[in-house]
């Protein structure tokens, strides 16, 4: 099938942004995102040291203050430039990408100790590796301020460890669980409580010192349980090194290829991927040795992926492909992050570890399908220059049905056409 430039620009991007010129060759188009370095990564997002250090200050302020007002200020600043790198971008495929990833490898601002470090958690850890090897996220990821804190294993010691001994410390489990069963192999890799608590071992020691002038990750051998750890009949050495090994082993596993080529197929393709897709996806991490980019390329030559739109956008993807479509000025654009908690899906907080789901069974909720009608009526009513017909040619040409483009002509008014265009089944689709 032909690939079609708005498909490409909606199933692979974000959506169209205004009437911004479509691509002639839309694999080309999308391939060459892939290939340019990331334009984002120069955005002044704070870094993982000064979200460190703001919490920091925070914590020996907070009996004076009673609230976090460095970490809020930093995410907030944050926040609006994700915002609009996501509304401007010219590389909506390697965004998508990025926001992907963000959600595989899920933390969240209900750890108040992460609040200023998600964002700086996915431009320093996420966002380099995209189009790199599954690996080296993984390790990118694992030792991150961010999700060591998210996921408790500051509070992890070895029950042999002079730390466990002294303190009468145990372990905490949560990382290298999560890690197994989210991040990597699954559940369905047979692996036992065992070999969660030998993982949990060998990261014990991996952690974030505080109490240094440059505040961040840090080994602590005086934590560390001492020892070589045995995972899945593996057998990995003591000290960080162990941990190391463990993450490139994990990363580099067919299982976790396996996992990695589902979610791909899953989040740009179909809520059911097809067995065959997977396992293409699969075969080309695994000849490539994880290689992202190469296995993202090969979706764009799936049967499915030029064939009609049927993922659901999600409340942030309809938040930032309407943002798009509409093109307003920054200082007229609506709160981006404020409409994805309006709609169901608060940005960097899913309540759980396992992230946002990606299916349409799983957002097609009838409050909030009809509160993102009621918002376009709304932006419709503060901006009455959007000409609704130029809106709905220009974000779905073709793709939209005679149907509603019929609606659309005959509404009884320019807002209600306008909300039409933004709730029509088309747009609401990926």
């Amino acid at each position: 099938m032909d690939a079609h430039p708005l498909h490409a620009m909606i199933r692979f991007g974000l959506g169209r942004r205004g009437t911004e010129p479509l691509p002639a060759d839309a694999r080309a188009w999308l391939r060459a995102q892939l290939q340019d370095p990331d334009p984002a990564l120069a955005a002044p997002i704070s870094s993982t040291l000064a979200a460190l250090e703001a919490h920091r200050l925070d914590r020996e302020m907070r009996p004076m203050e009673g609230q976090t007002v460095r970490e809020e200020l930093l995410r907030r600043a944050d926040t609006a430039i994700a915002m609009r790198i996501l509304a401007e971008t010219d590389s909506p495929f390697r965004e998508r990408l990025v926001w992907l990833w963000a959600n595989h490898f899920t933390v969240s601002v209900h750890n108040g100790g992460v609040r200023a470090l998600v964002l700086p958690y996915v431009q320093e850890a996420i966002r380099p590796h995209v189009t790199g090897r599954f690996a080296d996220m993984l390790h990118a990821v694992i030792r991150h301020p961010a999700m060591l804190w998210y996921l408790d294993n500051q509070e992890s010691a070895g029950p042999d460890s002079p730390a466990g001994l002294r303190a009468h410390r145990g372990l905490n489990e949560n990382l290298a669980r999560e890690c197994l069963e989210l991040h990597t192999i699954g559940a369905a890799a047979g692996y036992t409580q065992a070999d969660v608590t030998e993982f949990a071992k060998v990261l014990t020691g991996w952690s974030v010192d505080m109490g240094t002038a440059s505040p961040g990750f840090a080994f602590m051998p005086e934590r560390h349980q001492p020892g070589p750890k045995t995972i899945m009949g593996m057998t990995f050495p003591e000290g960080e090194a162990g941990g190391d090994a463990v993450l490139t082993w994990l990363g580099n596993h067919p299982l976790t290829f396996r996992r990695v080529a589902e979610r791909l197929v899953r989040h740009f393709v179909a809520d059911r991927p097809a067995p065959a897709d997977v396992k293409r996806i699969a075969d080309v991490l695994h000849e490539t040795h994880g290689n992202l980019r190469a296995a993202v390329l090969a979706l764009l030559d799936l049967p499915g992926a030029w064939q009609p739109l049927t993922k659901l956008r999600s409340p942030a993807d309809f938040v930032v492909a309407s943002v798009r479509a509409l093109d307003l000025p920054e200082q007229d654009r609506p709160e981006m992050a404020g409409l994805m908690s309006h709609f169901g899906q608060p940005l960097l907080s899913a309540p759980l570890p396992n992230g946002w789901p990606d299916t349409a069974a799983d957002w097609a909720d009838g409050e909030m399908l009809l509160r993102r009608a009621d918002w376009a009526i709304g932006i419709a009513g503060k901006h009455p220059t959007i000409d609704p017909q130029a809106l709905a040619a220009a974000s779905l040409g073709d793709l939209l049905g005679d149907a509603n483009r019929l609606a659309i002509q005959r509404a009884a008014s320019r807002r209600d056409a306008v909300a039409l265009a933004l709730a029509a089944p088309e747009f609401q689709r990926r």
